[in-house]
């Protein structure tokens, strides 16, 4: 993903002017307008910090790191700077993202019909069920009397998450209702990673200058 954004960036005319990873930190991030978070779990919270302690704006992709967020939240506050969070940046996921609620919402009426969400991924993400099927599973019990998302098929009130991680899969997410008699199923499947790439650098062009908390629904006014 990494490598993905700085070609777009640099495709859209942005300077990389800081490198962060594992065994690299290459130039300064104070100097830079807005940084992009693509990381494992376990470094997500230092990244994010490091960048908004020296008050520059932060986009992160990276999911699986979640039970700190009130805490970078308040922190990009603290320091007067802006922070967005997306499970996925792809334009249209987030769009999947809308037809997801407003269908769950149509559902609603129709007791006979359960639902269920199948995400595949590849074999080297290391968390699951995934960041977009975990916001998926939310937006329908939003729109439902669902009361949480689980991994446990037989779990009451509950949207059931399946998860596979298969090959180089980008990622595929489908949802569906099921009633004895028909299927209803919607679903998202990415071709690359590019997507994803083009959809933070968006968002990190549309964050600069700006102070707060946003999501992808900011950037893309939906």
């Amino acid at each position: 993903m990494g490598k993905a954004i700085e070609k777009i960036a640099l495709e859209r005319g942005h300077e990389i002017i800081c490198k962060v990873d594992k065994n690299l930190n290459d130039g300064n991030l104070q100097e830079a307008d807005v940084a992009i978070n693509f990381s494992i779990p376990d470094a997500a919270v230092e990244n994010i910090n490091r960048a908004l302690n020296q008050g520059v704006p932060v986009v992160c992709g990276t999911t699986g790191w979640l039970d700190a967020y009130h805490k970078v939240t308040q922190k990009a506050q603290d320091n007067n700077t802006a922070f967005l969070y997306a499970s996925n940046f792809s334009i249209g996921v987030n769009l999947f993202f809308k037809l997801n609620k407003f269908l769950a919402q149509l559902m609603l009426p129709h007791k006979e019909y359960n639902v269920s969400m199948e995400e595949t991924h590849h074999i080297h993400k290391l968390d699951a069920p995934s960041g977009t099927a975990i916001t998926l599973a939310e937006g329908i019990i939003e729109k439902s009397e669902f009361k949480q998302w689980s991994t446990d098929k037989d779990a009451k009130d509950s949207v059931f998450i399946q998860s596979f991680r298969e090959g180089d899969v980008p990622g595929t997410h489908s949802i569906k209702y099921q009633s004895l008699i028909d299927d209803i199923t919607i679903e998202h499947k990415a071709y690359d990673r590019k997507g994803f790439a083009l959809g933070a650098v968006i968002a990190a062009e549309w964050i600069v200058g700006k102070k707060g908390i946003f999501k992808m629904d900011n950037v893309l006014n939906l």
